[in-house]
């Protein structure tokens, strides 16, 4: 369950939580036409609550409503903004953010011209989306059955609400499989991403990820490209193979949820030595260090509240 709030942005008002209704009659519940973005705030070294990569993450938010075609009745600034006071009005120091923009109620049919278009903002208390256990020890990862979605099937490099059936579908499969996460592969039968994160595998010291040809284009994984070669690793930008996967030393997930999360087993595969690797280890403690404000070097990541 979502821990309560006090206080919910909602078109342009911060309103009680529980007053934070839409009619059931809106075009978004009906047909999934809507974009969101997932951030997180954390509470830094010094006491002080930051917010990481806001601007990067409602510049995509507005990507995502110009691709979809979905014109947000809000100024980047306002939204950026509301994302700060929500969290001090509803007092949390670390917290995720859901910025929202969906389609209300007005006409019915897959046209949504006269839905009006609303935007809400929400923070909540979430700790470690695949557990704390799995931050330390690795989770186990199955291949889904499900194809990640084609470039003229969808827009794969939006956050649109409906894109995540797909994904839903896929970790649903997962976990009825007992494993802790999906894997799709692309259209072409090349590791893509997993149902809500990016992944990277390490192989002789060098990292590779999927290219951007197909998959979201994670925030996450952009910080992890940068933080690697500031350490003066290799990260090569390619596709790669199920097997190229198993015979990895190392793999990891990447995403503003999931955070750097190390993978152990991937379809009944040993990964390395089955636990979290040299590679990911100095990769996830620099990371939480970024984020907690304890390098200068990457400050302009960090809204301050």
């Amino acid at each position: 369950m979502v821990e309560k709030a006090k206080f919910i942005w909602f078109d342009g008002k911060f309103i009680p939580w529980e007053q934070a209704q839409v009619h059931v009659l809106t075009h978004t519940l009906h047909y999934g036409l809507g974009v969101f973005e997932g951030i997180r705030a954390y509470h830094c070294h010094d006491g002080r609550t930051a917010i990481f990569r806001l601007k990067e993450h409602i510049q995509r938010l507005y990507d995502s409503g110009h691709v979809m075609m979905i014109d947000i009745p809000f100024k980047k600034d306002e939204i950026e903004a509301a994302c700060c006071e929500i969290l001090r009005l509803n007092g949390q120091k670390e917290a995720y953010i859901r910025p929202l923009v969906f389609l209300g109620e007005g006409v019915m049919g897959l046209h949504p011209k006269g839905s009006p278009i609303q935007v809400a903002i929400i923070s909540w208390v979430w700790g470690a989306y695949l557990g704390d256990e799995g931050l330390r020890r690795g989770i186990r990862v199955k291949t889904s059955s499900f194809t990640r979605h084609h470039v003229n099937i969808a827009m794969t490099k939006t956050k649109t609400v409906g894109n995540y059936v797909n994904s839903i579908m896929a970790k649903l499969e997962a976990v009825h499989a007992g494993y802790d996460e999906a894997l799709l592969l692309d259209t072409a039968g090349y590791v893509c991403e997993a149902s809500g994160e990016n992944i990277f595998l390490v192989k002789d010291g060098i990292l590779k990820t999927p290219p951007m040809t197909s998959i979201l284009p994670g925030i996450t994984r952009d910080c992890v490209i940068t933080l690697a070669q500031d350490l003066g690793l290799t990260v090569k930008d390619e596709r790669f193979s199920r097997d190229e996967l198993y015979l990895a030393d190392e793999v990891f997930l990447t995403g503003t949820a999931a955070e750097i999360t190390p993978v152990r087993d991937v379809d009944g595969r040993k990964i390395g030595p089955g636990h979290p690797g040299p590679v990911t280890q100095q990769i996830q403690e620099v990371y939480f260090g970024v984020v907690k404000g304890q390098h200068e070097r990457y400050q302009n990541w960090l809204t301050y509240i």
